[in-house]
């Protein structure tokens, strides 16, 4: 029992875990206060937000009394199973990267880039020629060839320029930002108008193109659930597979421990940096494409000069899942739990969207401490150790 509680895993989950509860802790405290202070609200509608952020997943929604009720809701479940996808994809992305020495800010441009070649090939190719299954694999694939050739760009800058891939990234994530605004301006896949809405690209079910459910559908109804979230799952595996028991992915991790000790070995160091970002690319470019290839979903096209913020909250799922690539599947599945919570918090009190924002994004940002606090239970273990070394002589 001593072994396993001064290993480095336990050390990692317990850092997440301590972390996951701090957010939570800091999050409730701004509910009670904001409930306390407004005089729209009142601490026992406080108590209910409370509760909603802790349990928000199981709320059906309120009795004829007004009193919360709870129990299974396979909408609530499906949903956020369905919003996991992509932040798997981008958590995939940061941890991968970041393993091999690198930090991977490039994820937004990388899911735009993605976004953009998924949506063309989905909307483009004629599902009266080729059969919608087809189109799809199409759409998924080139979506993530487009994400990893992004992602080579400031991996080529970083191996054979010596430039900082973080501004690299910062720079290609505008371009991207911007290159899919136009393209997709100057395109024939948006609609005219469709009852109250304008400026949007068209549902890949305008094709007939869109992800299978796999059953899921069956099991989570009414929800948005679809087999993408298994394929995120499968991709996870693959990532630890090949960065744990491969040549290959011992090579990319020693390159980002030690370039040149790596290139003294035989490793090509130019080589293996151009690879992992692309490989990270084209994970997050993946996250893009399960995501609007699903049928239900619209892109915004004229509000898009923005970042997607699924992007950087990859950074906050990687780092809280200690960059390990199976970890990164349950905190996605975590971070996507406090979105639902954060919609039931708006729907069934009075607490208005801007205040559930910014209570997730605080119990987000404060989960990203875990190398923190990782790092404070390794410095306890050093002096612990320590001390009973003096003793012992």
């Amino acid at each position: 029992m001593k072994k396993l509680r001064e290993s480095a895993g336990f050390q990692s989950v317990l850092a997440s875990v301590l972390s996951i509860l701090i957010g939570l802790l800091v999050g409730s405290i701004v509910i009670f206060i904001v409930g306390c202070t407004s005089k729209n609200l009142s601490p026992a509608v406080a108590w209910d937000g409370i509760r909603l952020v802790f349990g928000g997943l199981f709320s059906t929604g309120r009795d004829a009394a007004g009193a919360l009720t709870w129990g299974f809701n396979p909408t609530n479940i499906g949903n956020m199973l369905f919003r996991a996808t992509p932040l798997i994809m981008t958590g995939l992305s940061v941890a991968m990267a970041y393993k091999t020495g690198l930090f991977n800010i490039g994820a937004p441009g990388q899911y735009l880039i993605g976004t953009l070649a998924s949506l063309m090939i989905a909307l483009g190719v004629p599902s009266e020629s080729v059969p919608p299954a087809i189109i799809w694999l199409l759409a998924f694939f080139g979506g993530m060839l487009a994400g990893a050739i992004w992602g080579a760009i400031p991996g080529m800058m970083k191996a054979f320029l010596n430039i900082n891939e973080v501004l690299a990234c910062i720079m290609t994530n505008w371009i991207a930002a911007n290159l899919v605004t136009w393209m997709f301006d100057i395109s024939n896949f948006k609609n005219v108008v469709e009852s109250t809405k304008t400026g949007y690209i068209y549902k890949t079910t305008f094709n007939n193109v869109a992800t299978p459910k796999m059953g899921l559908d069956k099991l989570f109804p009414n929800s948005q659930v679809n087999g993408g979230i298994l394929i995120a799952i499968v991709l996870a595996i693959g990532v630890y597979v090949m960065m744990s028991k491969t040549t290959f992915g011992y090579e990319l991790k020693a390159c980002g421990s030690n370039r040149h000790a790596a290139r003294y070995a035989g490793i090509q160091d130019k080589r293996n940096i151009v690879l992992s970002m692309a490989i990270a690319g084209a994970l997050s470019a993946a996250g893009a494409s399960l995501y609007w290839l699903a049928g239900n979903t619209e892109f915004f096209w004229s509000t898009y000069q923005s970042l997607p913020g699924t992007g950087f909250n990859g950074i906050p799922v990687a780092l809280l899942a200690a960059c390990h690539p199976i970890g990164v599947i349950f905190t996605a599945i975590f971070m996507s739990m406090l979105d639902i919570a954060g919609l039931q918090l708006t729907n069934l009190t009075a607490y208005n969207e801007y205040i559930t924002d910014v209570i997730i994004s605080v119990i987000v940002y404060l989960s990203a401490f875990s190398l923190v606090i990782k790092m404070w239970l390794s410095s306890r273990k050093k002096k612990t150790e320590k001390t009973e070394g003096g003793s012992a002589k």
